[in-house]
């Protein structure tokens, strides 16, 4: 669920839930102020449902007694000097505790039984003169007799004989005012505590929900500004916070796996400083001891002399290329190298190139095979640069041919989209716990880092690094005793008519 959907609800509920307890709680607390209102002598009544109904006709038949004496006063005001109606509004008002009194000609004629004191006129004169002359009911006046709170209302009366007088109808409102002191106190303070305890219960549930998963993701932050990207940070929600701690994991991972490549990195450059310092200090040394063996006089023939300059020379070479190598593997590591890619035909070039290899006097007695096929196989490359992943190669393929009828195996697989060029040898094969490494800088399957075997190092992760600028892949095989198998691919592509061998593809030039 959403924060977003959990807010809402939360909003609804802080609506609703008070709405629900404050009726249902106003309910109770009604109940129980009119069982003290209307006495506990029938609270087998309560139960039955009729004692609100008894409450509500009370109060209906006080207002209809106020109203209609009132009218009596204005249209038959003579049926306040009538004994029998005097008696029988006196019976119904006792029922509801209530009373009237009549004046006429300013003198009380008549006080109900539950008004009835020797005093009364001399406590209601001040009011029987207030009310003369006003047609109206007043209802502010209040009177303390007998123990009971009345509310007195008078209406003026003008009698046959011309006469004048009033009457005055006491309403008994001791309980209910008491009623209304309590009940609605009470019930507004219920409802300010149902709101404020609904909407801080909302509001913990709500704003832990949150805060919880923020202090989660707080830990994992100062777990990464300490170093440590080991944390893992684990979250089940699926929320928009749960969304955030997911992407702020995968951050730590990235970040992990960033600072492990850059350590790498760091590793592998440390390697290649020393490796470098290694493979340049064993041709200086020897071309040192050879100068200085010519200097001392130690070549004294020419034999010698010329011996010594050989080395020179060969230990120059050596020197030479490394560095030509390590420069091709740094620009290509740095993207750095320009590549022309164009239209080249595998197939002739392959046989081109066994050709050429054959007619190498350095490489007699060792046989160079390709048989060439029926047609054309066109591929996406830079024909300078898959002439040196080839020379590569078989450059590895000899310094490690260990027999007299040594041979190396040119083929060519045409896919539907890509080329598959091997080439294969019968040397001495690579070990099983080398293999996975011979493209990586540096290595030698020779532990002894003998040049004049193990090469640079560099030969065939430069052939990994130009390959996959090509976007293909480059894989090996080898059993030991038998020989080993080189194989990369290309992109294939199909010529168009019109097109030449070597048109280039203007878009890549600059790689």
């Amino acid at each position: 669920m959403s924060i977003r959907t959990k807010l809402l609800l939360s909003y609804i509920a802080m609506i609703i839930i008070p709405i629900v307890v404050f009726m249902s709680t106003s309910i109770l607390l009604f109940a129980l102020f009119f069982k003290d209102l209307m006495g506990n002598d029938r609270l087998s009544s309560i139960r039955e449902g009729r004692r609100l109904q008894e409450f509500a006709n009370g109060m209906m038949q006080l207002n209809q007694w106020s109203e209609g004496l009132g009218l009596v006063s204005r249209y038959n005001p003579d049926l306040l000097t009538d004994d029998d109606f005097l008696r029988k509004a006196d019976e119904e008002m006792r029922q509801v505790k209530s009373g009237f009194a009549v004046e006429k000609d300013h003198r009380l004629i008549y006080a109900s039984s539950m008004i009835d004191t020797p005093d009364l006129y001399e406590r209601i004169s001040d009011f029987m003169l207030e009310s003369r002359g006003y047609g109206k009911r007043y209802g502010h006046h209040k009177f303390e007799m007998n123990g009971n709170s009345y509310s007195v209302s008078a209406y003026q009366a003008t009698y046959s004989d011309q006469s004048k007088g009033a009457v005055y109808f006491f309403e008994n409102t001791g309980k209910y005012a008491a009623f209304s002191q309590s009940f609605f106190p009470l019930l507004f303070l219920f409802l300010l505590v149902v709101l404020g305890l609904t909407n801080g219960l909302l509001t913990y549930l709500v704003s832990r929900s949150i805060i919880r998963p923020l202090n989660e993701l707080k830990k994992a932050a100062e777990h990464i500004k300490e170093g440590d990207l080991d944390h893992e940070l684990k979250t089940g929600r699926k929320d928009e916070l749960g969304e955030l701690s997911q992407t702020f994991e995968e951050m730590r991972l990235r970040l992990r796996e960033s600072i492990r490549i850059q350590l790498q990195y760091e590793e592998n450059r440390k390697e290649l400083v020393s490796n470098i310092s290694h493979d340049l200090k064993t041709p200086i040394t020897a071309i040192t001891g050879c100068v200085e063996g010519l200097r001392d006089g130690i070549a004294d023939t020419p034999e010698k002399r010329m011996k010594y300059i050989d080395m020179i020379h060969k230990k120059t070479s050596d020197m030479d290329r490394l560095i030509d190598e390590l420069m091709m593997y740094s620009k290509l590591d740095l993207k750095r190298l320009p590549f022309l890619f164009e239209k080249v035909d595998i197939n002739a070039m392959l046989d081109d190139y066994a050709d050429e290899l054959r007619l190498n006097p350095k490489n007699a007695g060792v046989i160079f095979k390709y048989d060439r096929l029926a047609r054309p196989v066109y591929a996406i490359a830079d024909r300078e640069k898959l002439g040196r992943v080839v020379a590569n190669i078989v450059d590895n393929s000899l310094k490690h041919m260990d027999k007299q009828d040594g041979a190396v195996t040119f083929e060519l697989q045409d896919g539907r989209e890509e080329v598959t060029v091997a080439i294969a040898d019968n040397g001495r094969g690579i070990g099983v716990q080398s293999l996975p490494y011979i493209f990586e800088r540096f290595y030698r399957a020779d532990p002894s880092r003998n040049t004049s075997t193990g090469g640079s190092g560099l030969g065939l992760a430069i052939v990994k690094q130009i390959v996959e600028e090509h976007g293909g892949k480059v894989w090996a095989d080898s059993t030991e005793g038998q020989g080993t198998r080189i194989a990369f691919t290309l992109k294939k592509s199909e010529r168009r008519s019109g097109e030449g061998e070597g048109e280039a593809y203007e878009n890549d030039i600059d790689h």
